[in-house]
């Protein structure tokens, strides 16, 4: 069952699953992901032993590899969603941390702004104005 569904996080990015099982799949699937920051036969070897899936394992190598080489650890976050109807089982999404487009385009687009109005003006426009003012 890991297996299958650490095949899907890989393939899809993120899947819906209870909080049990996603904190199971993510002891299973974040040393696969450590392992598969060094592509060399062994370790391809390993992360296949594991996963079973030629496509999730090119999947692993190719794609996901490269973009967590320089994250130490942490690779999965889990988001909880609430229960499930028919038995009241506690939901949750489980996914890759560096492939969620919208949170990384919330965390870059984010910048300090004042709340200052317009430009500030030179000093001999301000001595104009006051003497408009005053005549």
């Amino acid at each position: 069952m890991l297996s299958n569904m650490a095949c899907s996080l890989v393939e899809h990015k993120r899947i819906t699953t209870t909080v049990a099982k996603a904190k199971a799949l993510r002891k299973f699937v974040e040393p696969l992901i450590t392992k598969s920051k060094t592509d060399s036969t062994h370790s391809r070897r390993v992360v296949f032993s594991n996963l079973k899936s030629k496509y999730a394992v090119n999947e692993l190598f190719r794609e996901v590899a490269p973009k967590v080489a320089n994250r130490e650890g942490g690779y999965t976050r889990i988001i909880k969603t609430g229960t499930r109807l028919g038995d009241a089982a506690e939901m949750c999404m489980i996914e890759l941390v560096d492939f969620n487009e919208l949170m990384l385009k919330e965390s870059k687009s984010k910048t300090r702004r004042s709340r200052r109005g317009g430009k500030k003006s030179s000093g001999a426009s301000t001595e104009a104005k006051s003497e408009e003012r005053r005549g």
